[in-house]
């Protein structure tokens, strides 16, 4: 009779310690959520200058790729490691996307489970593990001057009725959050450059030289040439009659507008061969430049498969401009002079002439500076 009221007993205290853990343990949860609202997602980081590495990776639905891309402070200046080290001016860029990240509070948590990532767009794009092509997000990675981490975050979709809120996650925590924030970095190349390829103004040319050609073995064959020149905004053709003046301004117009999508070193021997002041290149040079459809003349003139465009501005600068093959590479396709809708290699070199300044009357020294900084 004893054992039976031991037993009963114990039955009894283990039926009111599992009523209690399921009664409270929901309470503990609320109250853990609670706590770290408001709280910053990472307390250490709290000055955006920290920043010195910016790693970005979106995903492509349509290829179903991660496309990582990086922007990292060495050697005294941005650069794009991924793009030979392009030399950028990340400025105010930088400065905004930093800002945006530091000191990010948690705010309204919207879920805590992994099955609704999907449909808050915050599955980590590295996630190699999860077999989902849609609901990736924007992983967002700040690093130190050590390359220490400072913050990560998967940035997902907008929040739904809640303008300037987008929901955001840390990748290490399942839970996602309703987060006040206007970030959101680019992984483009073109969003992070100058994208203007010569920043010239139409109102600043003086002259337009077109050349066009065939190249036979290496030679310029059927050799074509075009010359305008702009006086008081009004274009005339050297040496000819009729031309079309709307034709010659959105052509003049075009010059502004190209862009750079992408970059490609030239290659080291003629690199070094132009920084002696000569135009040589290896064979391996040359090959390389062939298959971008430029090519060397046996007279160590450098020509393009689809002609060549000389721009004289009224500050002294005179852009050698060389047109080659289409290029498969790139994220945005802007109009070429030829009107087509397409990504070109374009070689472009650029000089400066005091004297030519002097001629139509400009001694700022404007085209100098820009000479520079080209």
């Amino acid at each position: 009779m004893r054992e039976s009221v031991k037993t009963a007993c114990f039955a009894g205290v283990a039926i009111v310690l599992c009523v209690s853990a399921n009664v409270t343990a929901p309470e503990r949860r609320a109250a853990a959520i609670f706590r770290e609202t408001g709280q910053t997602f990472y307390p250490a980081f709290t000055n955006a200058a920290d920043v010195k590495t910016i790693e970005v990776v979106d995903y492509d639905e349509a290829t179903a790729s991660a496309r990582p891309f990086q922007v990292a402070f060495e050697k005294g200046r941005w650069i794009l490691p991924a793009n030979y080290n392009y030399v950028i001016d990340a400025g105010d860029r930088l400065l905004k996307t930093a800002g945006a990240l530091v000191d990010l509070k948690k705010e309204n948590v919207v879920t805590e489970s992994t099955a609704d990532h999907v449909r808050f767009g915050v599955i980590d794009p590295l996630d190699a593990k999860n077999a989902s092509l849609t609901g990736r997000g924007k992983r967002v990675t700040l690093r130190n001057t050590h390359k220490d981490m400072l913050a990560d975050f998967i940035l997902g979709k907008t929040a739904e009725g809640k303008p300037g809120y987008r929901y955001v996650r840390a990748p290490n925590d399942k839970r996602v959050y309703s987060v006040k924030t206007d970030a959101d970095p680019s992984a483009r190349f073109a969003d992070w450059v100058n994208a203007g390829l010569l920043r010239i103004a139409s109102s600043t040319i003086r002259r337009v030289q077109i050349v066009s050609y065939t190249l036979d073995q290496g030679r310029a064959a059927n050799l074509e040439q075009l010359q305008l020149t702009q006086d008081g905004g009004k274009w005339q053709v050297a040496g000819t009659g009729g031309f079309k003046q709307n034709a010659v301004n959105a052509m003049a117009a075009t010059l502004d507008t190209l862009k750079i999508v992408d970059v490609r070193p030239k290659p080291p021997s003629m690199a070094e061969g132009l920084r002696n002041g000569k135009l040589e290149m290896s064979l391996e040079g040359m090959m390389s430049m062939r298959q971008r459809g430029f090519f060397l003349s046996p007279a160590g003139r450098l020509m393009a498969n689809e002609g060549e465009m000389v721009v004289e501005t009224s500050n002294g600068l005179v852009y050698a401009i060389r047109f080659g093959e289409v290029a498969t590479t790139g994220d945005v396709k802007p109009s070429t002079p030829a009107g087509q809708d397409e990504n070109r290699y374009i070689f472009v070199t650029v000089n400066f002439d005091a004297q030519r300044a002097a001629k139509y009357g400009d001694t700022s020294g404007s085209g100098e500076r820009m000479a520079r900084a080209i």
